[in-house]
């Protein structure tokens, strides 16, 4: 890829997040991970009816408030303020956690610090010392939703892989990633390998390879 910035050419995370929206279908109930994934109540399809479940006890969550909507008494499990779109209800955190291990969420959108060829999820804790880990619910998401995607940068601020052969941090849960949505290519896991089913911008599965240090497969002609 001489001459082309290939990391300019990536998507943001709005973009990144109606990738992700783009694929959730109509009728499923969706859990949207703390960070980056709560981006995505804000750009849902405005044709489906998506029904967005925070982990502390809301059912039918709508995206970011506009200039002066805010209700400090609605909040996601981040403690960002939302919306509660028309008929939603609100019910104990244990409850919500019934519906989460009980396998009553279609699709789950997580953070990642690595995903590995398996499939298996590490989003918590780097492991280091003194790092401040932060498990919330993403195991019981991980282990009772579904379908569990992933959405994030591919490459952490010091320009490593998140997506590897296996995690070296601490596992939220294993084997249980499907798809991975990147700025730079969206990823299945198929029989223990990445397979790119979409490039984004000049990303192309050669230069994928050559940051990723992987051996990847072309599925761009299979896309579901």
């Amino acid at each position: 890829m001489s001459g082309i910035d290939v990391l300019a050419t990536r998507l943001d995370r709005t973009e990144l997040a109606a990738r992700v929206a783009h694929d959730i279908p109509d009728g499923a109930v969706v859990n949207l991970g703390i960070g980056a994934p709560t981006l995505v109540a804000d750009v849902l399809p405005v044709d489906r009816e998506i029904v967005l479940h925070t982990e502390n006890g809301m059912l039918g969550m709508g995206g970011a408030p506009g200039h002066g909507g805010i209700d400090p008494d609605v909040i996601n499990a981040g403690k960002q303020a939302v919306t509660a779109r028309r008929g939603a209800s609100y019910f104990h955190h244990a409850d919500s956690f019934a519906m989460m291990r009980g396998g009553h969420l279609d699709v789950c959108v997580l953070g990642a610090l690595q995903v590995s060829q398996a499939g298996d999820l590490a989003n918590w804790s780097t492991g280091a010392e003194g790092a401040i880990p932060a498990v919330g619910g993403a195991m019981d998401l991980a282990l009772g939703a579904k379908r569990v995607v992933v959405m994030t940068d591919l490459l952490s601020r010091t320009g490593e892989s998140k997506l590897v052969v296996a995690c070296t941090y601490p596992l939220t849960a294993a084997a249980c990633v499907s798809r991975v949505y990147t700025d730079l290519a969206v990823f299945d896991i198929v029989d223990g390998r990445f397979a790119v089913v979409e490039t984004m911008g000049a990303a192309t599965v050669g230069w994928l390879e050559d940051v990723m240090r992987l051996e990847l497969i072309d599925a761009q002609g299979d896309r579901s």
